[in-house]
């Protein structure tokens, strides 16, 4: 995987960047690029944006801005996979991670202001994906939860690759949500754990956790849970 980030802001990235699954991957193979609009905008004094067509508050990133942020690092063949970060794009799940981890490149393009040019849409992204139906200042933070969905996909990225498995909405759980955990100590302040996952029934463990993954679902009524 070759993921190429574009933004105004690659020093926000500087954090993620050394967050374990993330280093991880990076050092089995993995790329994690951040590219800024500023250093391929053709305006002067490294202008980016502009006042909108038909006024309104706020600025707009320029589409010969962007076109030449894309065209400066992939020149004028093929590019790899091209998103736009917006909240009116399609909401990130599970199904997407895993299709966007399988591709070998990836180029997110992080907005500002009063987002792009909508001829970046139009004529220079492949898709629009949303982290949730809210607006934030910029498409930074939605790069970094995407980053780190794919990223921890990737060959040595976790210690245990069994981890991505079962883990909400995955295939694995039927698309539900993951199971309680509990750890030691086995009471605390009055408070147990369920007495089948001390019982060593490994069958009855599994029973109990697919239960729960149902029960938080809400295809299930917790009803009398048996411990």
């Amino acid at each position: 995987m070759k993921l190429d980030i574009f933004t105004l802001f690659p020093e926000a990235f500087d954090w993620f960047r050394r967050q374990r699954p993330v280093r991880k991957a990076i050092e089995h193979g993995a790329e994690l690029n951040l590219r800024d609009y500023r250093d391929w905008t053709p305006l002067k004094g490294g202008r980016v944006d502009d006042a909108p067509y038909g006024g309104g508050a706020g600025m707009v990133l320029r589409v010969d801005v962007v076109d030449a942020a894309l065209r400066g690092v992939y020149g004028d063949g093929d590019r790899p996979r091209t998103v736009v970060l917006s909240p009116a794009g399609r909401i990130l799940d599970d199904a997407l991670v895993t299709e966007l981890a399988a591709e070998p490149g990836l180029a997110l393009l992080c907005g500002r202001y009063e987002g792009f040019d909508h001829r970046v849409h139009e004529h220079l992204a492949d898709d629009e994906i949303s982290i949730g139906r809210y607006v934030l200042a910029g498409g930074e933070l939605p790069a970094m939860v995407v980053a780190d969905a794919i990223m921890r996909r990737q060959p040595g990225a976790l210690g245990d690759e069994d981890s991505a498995v079962e883990e909400s909405w995955s295939e694995a759980l039927d698309g539900l949500p993951e199971y309680p955990h509990y750890t030691r100590p086995p009471e605390y302040r009055g408070w147990g754990i369920p007495e089948v996952l001390i019982s060593g029934d490994h069958a009855k463990v599994r029973e109990w956790r697919l239960r729960q993954s149902r029960i938080r679902g809400g295809l299930e009524d917790p009803g009398d849970d048996p411990e």
